[in-house]
């Protein structure tokens, strides 16, 4: 007779109380009560005869025994993941195409173009999923995804999309309520935002390196405010709240519509190891429908002013 195993809500429980070794810290992550995890790891044992976990009145640590099936329900839960993600894909059929990137991006760049990949490829259904997590194709119901990063993706294909420079912004009604913006030390008495982001030794430009650029050594910057997103950055502009240090290609449709106008010429560019591309697996590369809209992006990036 074939034995009883535990279910994936049982292996789930087993894994984040292994993983942690806190069934507290298990139940925060599982949405349930420290009681509950315990009780679903007691019927474990009781189910399969095993002792899992030791516990005392304030540690508790894997069994052996409870090490090789914590390994085994890893391996099963994860390949459970990406069995549905490619069921998902599967069943959606070859009409549809997930997309996901950030809301910068979306908001600020794609969806003033996507009514033209539409037009251009009516028989593909485009989907977005707008996160700033970077998506697992093999485990996430996504196709293809554009994000900011190095391009050094094992098993995807990058291609670079565009360099990013950095400009300051501000709205036309600041502007024209003053002071006056004529040379860079005018900022002085202006509110500036930029974004905080660093990674691998490379630093987002903020305000002290544009003043640098600009030749201001005296520059204080224990004013400015920082924010944590771009797109918050663009809104402080965009609300006049702020002179804000921007990504140019992120407000060229702003800048031309003249919602924000542009004071000073100077822009400085992010480290070169580091765009945005638009990301897809290898053995996806051929797809009909990752052909066409990287074809389509490509050609409205090369249209995009620099």
């Amino acid at each position: 007779m074939a034995r009883l195993l535990p279910g994936t809500r049982a292996l789930r429980t087993l894994e984040a109380a292994a993983r942690h070794l806190n069934f507290t810290r298990a139940a925060d992550e599982l949405g349930l009560t420290p009681a509950a995890v315990s009780h679903q790891i007691k019927e474990i044992e009781d189910q399969l005869g095993i002792v899992l976990f030791t516990r005392t009145s304030r540690t508790i640590r894997l069994t052996e025994a409870g090490a090789v099936l914590f390994e085994a329900a890893t391996d099963a839960l994860d390949l459970l993941g990406r069995a549905v993600s490619r069921a998902h894909k599967v069943a959606r059929g070859t009409a549809l195409l997930k997309v996901t990137l950030d809301a910068q991006f979306a908001t600020k760049w794609l969806m003033r173009r996507v009514d033209g990949f539409r037009k251009h490829q009516p028989d593909i259904e485009l989907r977005f999923d707008i996160s700033y997590e970077v998506r697992d194709f093999d485990l996430d119901d996504v196709d293809i995804g554009i994000r900011f990063g190095t391009g050094k993706y094992p098993g995807l294909c990058a291609d670079r999309l565009f360099d990013n420079v950095i400009i300051p912004v501000c709205s036309p009604a600041l502007l024209r309520a003053g002071p006056p913006l004529k040379e860079p030390r005018d900022l002085f008495h202006h509110t500036l935002a930029h974004i905080e982001w660093a990674r691998q030794g490379v630093t987002w430009p903020n305000w002290r390196m544009w003043m640098a650029a600009a030749g201001v050594d005296d520059f204080d910057d224990s004013r400015t405010m920082v924010f944590g997103t771009s797109s918050d950055v663009v809104q402080a502009a965009l609300d006049g709240n702020a002179v804000a240090l921007a990504d140019f290609a992120m407000v060229a449709n702003d800048l031309s519509e003249g919602r924000l106008v542009r004071p000073f010429e100077l822009g400085i560019k992010v480290a070169p190891e580091f765009a945005y591309f638009l990301v897809y697996p290898k053995n996806a590369a051929h797809d009909p429908r990752i052909v066409a809209f990287r074809e389509w992006l490509l050609d409205e990036v090369a249209k995009t002013p620099t």
